[in-house]
């Protein structure tokens, strides 16, 4: 059995007290006990979650032994930032984007830039208060798995929340992964509802149709796990896990694949 799992983070705060807080963090992510975790909306050095890097902690609550955060801005959104560059130095100013934790190896990892949009929409911040936000540069993180894993690729992605652009980033995303050895599996906010990037994306599969957000009484799925290609794995479990941290629930999928799973 393989355990696949997307969350976004909503940088680790709970709707609930407005707290952020990395022992809850902790808990949370350890309690899925996921072999691959694709995480958006990630913080790394940012004051209002304590300067964690929370894709580190996110690999130490799993027992990974491979773990990488991308970062998509530098500042911190909602207030004031500016685009990563490709070779952006983490620890210098506080960043935001996405990561990606394996317990298997990784044998390669390729940041995949998917631009941006000009879209301000009406959004709620720290899933409190209603704002008129930009949107922020997108973009993916593919991990080439070494053997003998499972699967042979898992890539983490966050896409607009404009309705068309995103649809966009998600045609560009299943391009650029096109050279990348299988099976494929996508995970992430794709912010497109349920049965959306199915029908956008030939040949690929969803391996999870159950509502993620939000957290208390999910109505719509935004958050998705995907296969390219061939016959799709075969799925024992698929369920969204409430946890007391973010607006959204994590989606985890269990796949009946041969093998013992990986090391702690």
């Amino acid at each position: 059995m393989t355990r696949l799992a997307t969350f976004n983070l909503l940088h680790g705060r709970s709707p609930a007290d407005g707290v952020v807080s990395p022992e809850r963090l902790h808990d949370a992510v350890k309690g899925l006990d996921a072999d691959v975790l694709a995480l958006q909306e990630v913080d790394h050095a940012q004051p209002r979650s304590g300067l964690v890097d929370q894709t580190a902690l996110a690999a130490e609550a799993l027992g990974a032994r491979d773990a990488r955060f991308v970062p998509a801005v530098v500042g911190t959104p909602g207030e004031s930032w500016r685009a990563a560059a490709a070779d952006e130095v983490l620890g210098v100013a506080p960043t935001y984007g996405v990561g990606l934790v394996s317990r298997y190896p990784v044998a390669h990892w390729r940041r995949i830039p998917l631009g941006t949009t000009p879209a301000t929409l009406p959004l709620l911040v720290d899933a409190r208060r209603l704002a008129f936000i930009p949107d922020e540069p997108r973009l993916a993180l593919a991990a080439v798995l070494a053997p003998p894993a499972p699967v042979g690729t898992v890539v983490a992605t966050h896409l607009s929340f404009a309705p068309g652009f995103n649809i966009a980033q998600l045609t560009r995303l299943a391009r650029a992964v096109r050279d990348l050895p299988g099976p494929v599996v996508l995970l992430g906010d794709l912010n497109m509802p349920g049965p959306v990037p199915g029908a956008v994306l030939r040949g690929w599969h969803s391996l999870a149709r159950t509502p993620t957000f939000p957290s208390e009484r999910p109505v719509i799925q935004f958050d998705h796990v995907l296969a390219r290609a061939g016959t799709p794995p075969a799925v024992v479990d698929a369920q969204a896990v409430e946890t007391p941290v973010s607006d959204h629930r994590a989606l985890v999928v269990e796949l009946a694949i041969p093998g013992p799973r990986p090391a702690r």
